[in-house]
């Protein structure tokens, strides 16, 4: 008998991961492929987080630990926002986490009720809206575009605002534009949740892959702000499974609550890897490898223009490109498949990332190397006859 839940035919695909996929059939079958399709950074976790990890397991470092994580890893995060944005975070109201998908799973079990409605913006990234559905939220999609540089303004989220909504998701940077939002402006929608008696959760997750400035942490606009973040991308853990959450200080228990028991704890290796994170040898290698993503973003986008793309979100973080590429195509689903299969050439589709003209929409992640990115630009000129 086969019964699956009513939520699950709410449930996509991702369909970035059925590419990959195929992408791999291809490779296996000898085709060289060019991947700039998932959002994972290309460079290995930095030495002394291999390190610290191997060493803890060898010596026993083990067991499970406290449900929301291990205490000096706490306080090691605590301290990191001290350093970095001078905001006081104090550690018992962090959480680590199973990744950010797993903060957010938290966040939205402590949050959602059955029929509750949460604003999200649309293009994003789709396993927000599913996690939400899975814990009986029901996401709605606020449409943004180049006009607030594809972020939710307060006007939107006030006028989307109804009796049903109790929350409001952003992230900063953004996925799949790469888009930031200024402190006035996270402290501005703070204001809109506040004032309808909300809930706002600020996905951070790319922080620390900005190429212009740092982005502000909405923990400086209010403790009453849900903050997620990763290891995954800055730290380059994405496969060791480790995030965090700052949770305003009425919920700790609630979450940890729900940590113990549909968690238990988060990897304690992966815990104890991370408390390398922070170390200056560390953050010199990330910082190195920072900068090497700006000089690909910085060489990518405009060789895309000249190709008929246009860059019509500024990049100022993360590590994707997201083009309008509907002077070349009609239908990016239909573009995304053939590039893999005609060219070799690896890329996500709009339709991802929500309904807001995905058919128009192509993104690609500039998570190889120069000359690899120097190779696909190529075979895309090949493609489109250039």
């Amino acid at each position: 008998m086969y019964r699956p839940a009513r939520r699950l035919a709410e449930i996509e695909p991702f369909h970035v991961v059925e590419l990959l996929t195929r992408a791999r059939q291809l490779e296996a079958e000898g085709r060289d492929i060019i991947h700039m399709e998932v959002g994972e950074p290309d460079f290995p976790t930095p030495e002394p987080i291999v390190t610290a990890a191997v060493d803890a397991i060898k010596s026993g470092k083990t067991q499970y630990t406290q449900a929301l994580g291990l205490p000096e890893l706490r306080q090691a995060i605590s301290r990191f926002y001290g350093e970095r944005y001078g905001v006081a975070v104090p550690a018992s109201r962090i959480a680590v986490t199973n990744g950010a998908s797993g903060a957010l799973g938290l966040a939205f079990a402590c949050l959602a009720e059955p029929g509750s409605e949460w604003l999200l913006a649309d293009p994003g990234y789709p396993c927000n809206r599913h996690i939400l559905r899975t814990y009986e939220g029901r996401p709605q999609a606020i449409a943004v575009g180049p006009d607030s540089n594809f972020q939710p303004t307060p006007s939107q989220v006030a006028a989307a605002w109804n009796e049903r909504t109790a929350g409001l998701l952003v992230a900063s940077p953004a996925n799949p534009t790469g888009t930031l939002l200024t402190l006035p402006e996270i402290a501005a929608l703070a204001g809109v949740c506040r004032a309808n008696d909300g809930h706002f959760l600020v996905d951070e997750i790319y922080h620390g892959l900005t190429y212009e400035c740092d982005a502000p942490t909405a923990c400086a606009a209010g403790d009453d702000i849900w903050v997620i973040n990763s290891f995954s991308k800055y730290f380059q853990m994405t496969g060791w499974r480790l995030g965090w959450m700052v949770i305003p200080e009425a919920y700790v228990r609630d979450v940890e609550k729900l940590a113990q028991n549909l968690t238990l704890c988060p990897s304690t290796p992966a815990q104890h890897g991370a408390l390398a994170a922070f170390l200056p040898e560390t953050i010199a290698i990330l910082e190195e490898r920072r900068a090497e993503f700006r000089g690909r973003r910085n060489f990518l986008a405009p060789a895309l223009e000249q190709l008929g793309f246009r860059v019509t979100a500024r990049p100022e973080g993360a590590f994707y490109l997201y083009c309008d590429c509907s002077g070349l195509c009609d239908d990016s689903f239909r573009l995304a498949a053939d590039l893999l299969e005609t060219a070799g050439v690896a890329a996500t589709p709009g339709l991802d990332f929500g309904g807001n003209a995905p058919e128009k929409h192509i993104r690609f992640a500039y998570t190889t190397d120069i000359d690899r990115l120097a190779e696909a630009v190529e075979r895309l000129a090949r493609y489109f006859g250039g």
